[in-house]
């Protein structure tokens, strides 16, 4: 198992940046594929980003194309998502999240473990 702690949210302006950090204990990191999501006040969870196990490939949603940036930094057992161009719109709690499968997915399901979220809120 692994255990996934987010930080670096908070509350912004429109326009704004924030990066959020995805600390993971328990097993070798590197093995697993990692995404955000994030979820609105009555809405349902949706990907934002993902991230192989080495790095090298990368998926986004198109609402965040260009304006996010996820990383991973194996050695230090963490995945990034750098938000840029914050607009009111991002406001979610946002997760992280891994899967044990190789394979980039942006389907909830596949992910099998998560973290308690970190709240983003963009202002306008």
């Amino acid at each position: 198992q692994v255990q996934l702690v987010e930080s670096g949210g908070g509350l912004v302006q429109a326009g704004g940046s924030l990066r959020l950090s995805c600390a993971a204990s328990g097993r070798t990191f590197s093995r697993y594929t990692m995404g955000w999501f994030r979820q609105a006040p009555g809405k349902e969870r949706e990907f934002v980003a993902t991230i192989s196990r080495s790095g090298r490939t990368t998926s986004y949603t198109d609402s965040v194309k260009g304006r996010f940036t996820i990383s991973r930094d194996n050695a230090n057992n963490t995945v990034y998502l750098r938000m840029n161009s914050l607009k009111p719109e991002d406001t979610a709690v946002y997760y992280c999240a891994a899967a044990d499968e190789d394979l980039l997915s942006r389907a909830a399901s596949m992910y099998h473990y998560w973290g308690q979220g970190t709240q983003v809120t963009v202002s306008s």
